[in-house]
């Protein structure tokens, strides 16, 4: 925390968090209540984290946001509804359930990165949204064997937005209403059994399950919603005739509102899995910058399983890999000199 002049400034890094039960659908559009309660994984910052620097003065006339350097308009309901809350808890500390209902007011499953290792976002009844709030399952260290390989297929920004499309699936699809009032409640206690067990077979296949799941309300919602590619389905096959093969779920995939692919596995399994992955997306032009974060060792493929996992090769289909695994949650940053604001309050130049 610095004060200087009477500015107040404090920085801290959030992580990114995949579920594993989705989150999918509103009951409150303006409280940002969901229909079903879901279950996340946190991921290491120290291979993808987000950094935000807050400033407080009493000469400060007005609210202002940078994001990724560029201002952008603090008028947005979501934008607001953040600063009240956060100007309501300025004067208190340790209310991590509370910081997390903030947090669900500017994106619902960010609620769930206020913890690390294994969250769940509670869908609570009261109607003022209260008891919607993110709990820790369990910590980072719970599974240290666990690892997560993000395939990043594309960049670009998703043609159906997260917040449209779930509410025209909550208009519209059936099998989304079954799914939240049926599905998913035992799934959850599912989920959080193969957790506290450390059940990769249980995890792995309900994972799966669950996003396919997902997706398939995105097609029953009307018009439907398409986020996986024929790439995303390239590796949804992969990853299933790779588990085929061995005779036991070694990987698990999951896909949230976007194309790239989320691959959950073991320590033991990762190096002959991205080297199977390498072999089936070959790089186009970053060979060596392919595989990022954790270090991954090389593997030898035996010819049989070649033979039976391997297709058609798609080259360059898969941009990169990102090797990481379960993390803790949001850090404050001590170092002043990390601070994203100056003195002024305003953006530091990051030549």
């Amino acid at each position: 925390m610095a004060a200087e002049r009477g500015l107040a400034m404090a920085t801290c890094t959030a992580p990114v968090n995949i579920a594993v039960i989705k989150y999918w659908g509103k009951r409150d559009t303006d409280l940002i209540l969901p229909i079903n309660s879901s279950l996340s994984v946190t991921l290491h910052q120290d291979q993808l984290r987000t950094t935000t620097t807050a400033a407080a003065s009493r000469d400060f006339t007005e609210d202002r946001l940078w994001l990724n350097g560029k201002e952008v308009d603090v008028g947005h309901p979501r934008v607001q509804a953040c600063l009240r809350e956060v100007s309501a808890l300025a004067r208190l500390y340790g209310l991590e359930e509370e910081l997390s209902e903030v947090a669900r007011r500017g994106s619902g499953s960010a609620c769930r990165s206020m913890f690390g290792g294994f969250v769940q976002w509670q869908r609570g009844e009261r109607p003022d949204g209260t008891d919607s709030l993110a709990l820790q399952v369990a910590p980072e260290t719970h599974w240290p064997e666990l690892r997560v390989l993000v395939l990043v297929v594309s960049g670009e920004k998703k043609p159906v937005g997260s917040t449209a499309g779930m509410q025209t699936s909550v208009e519209t699809s059936p099998l989304l209403k079954h799914r939240a009032e049926v599905v998913v409640p035992e799934r959850l206690a599912q989920m959080m059994q193969h957790i506290q067990e450390r059940d990769f077979e249980g995890f792995g296949q309900l994972a799966m399950r669950d996003s396919n799941q997902f997706h398939a309300t995105c097609l029953d919602t009307f018009p439907p919603i398409f986020y996986l590619t024929d790439v995303s389905r390239h590796i949804i096959a992969l990853v299933h005739r790779y588990n085929a093969h061995h005779g036991h779920t070694k990987v698990a995939y999951t896909f949230d509102a976007g194309p790239n692919a989320v691959i959950f596995a073991l320590a033991d399994a990762v190096a002959e899995f991205v080297e199977v992955v390498r072999r089936s997306f070959p790089p186009a032009a970053n060979g060596d910058q392919f595989v990022r974060g954790l270090p991954v060792g090389s593997a030898a493929l035996p010819q049989e399983l070649l033979a039976a996992v391997l297709a058609e090769p798609l080259p360059g289909a898969v941009r990169y890999i990102l090797h990481t695994k379960p993390g803790p949650g949001p850090q404050l940053v001590d170092d002043p000199s990390q601070h994203l604001l100056g003195a002024d309050g305003l953006p530091r130049s990051r030549a």
